[in-house]
């Protein structure tokens, strides 16, 4: 299995509760980069100092494995207007919270207060809309385990770990609404599109 430095780990160690880590990952930059193609491994989002969605919640779950948790995903899917998104969850007194990188004042860090991945993965669901209103999320996956890709070093690789955001994409998806949901489905508000313009990092 891929390791990492003593640097990196003094770093992750000092992390040592969902919250330090949701602050920490905050505070790095976005990763602009994302249209041309990126899928930076922990230690390059580290090394950049930038991070996209899937890079901060590698991040995230690398942080959180330090700390006795395992290094899980969970993939939710939008429309094809839309952009995906991917955030890393955990565990706590048998609840489940999630880490989240976004640009965006909304689809952040969850309080591990939700009793199934269904509950967590739904509490997405208002606040993912397009500037038009429309709510857009579809699916979201089961946890996905990392430790199935150390073969590819996805923790330390120099390279993109392409082998993750293709995985998630193939996996098993739960839809979130049936189709006569999807068509009577509300727009958001002009305030809540309004509120969903906010933006934490300027390009």
């Amino acid at each position: 299995m891929d390791s990492f430095n003593q640097k990196e780990l003094k770093l992750l160690k000092s992390l040592n509760s969902p919250k330090k880590i949701q602050d920490f990952i905050n505070k790095i930059p976005i990763n602009f980069d994302y249209k041309k193609g990126t899928c930076y491994s922990p230690r390059m989002a580290l090394e950049k100092n930038k991070a996209q969605c899937m890079e901060g919640a590698m991040l995230a779950a690398a942080a959180l494995e330090v700390h006795g948790f395992p290094p899980l995903l969970m993939d939710l899917t939008s429309t094809k207007h839309d952009f995906d998104h991917v955030v890393a969850i955990f565990k706590q007194n048998n609840c489940w919270g999630a880490i989240s990188k976004t640009n965006h004042a909304v689809l952040r860090y969850r309080e591990p207060i939700y009793k199934t991945i269904r509950e967590l993965a739904f509490s997405y669901f208002h606040e993912y809309f397009l500037n038009n209103g429309k709510k857009t999320l579809r699916s979201y996956s089961g946890p996905v385990n990392l430790n199935k890709f150390n073969k590819i070093n996805w923790r330390t690789s120099s390279k993109d770990v392409w082998d993750i955001p293709n995985y998630l994409g193939d996996v098993k998806h739960f839809p979130f609404l049936s189709k006569q949901q999807i068509h009577s489905l509300r727009k958001a508000d002009k305030i809540e599109i309004q509120a969903g313009k906010l933006i934490e990092w300027k390009k």
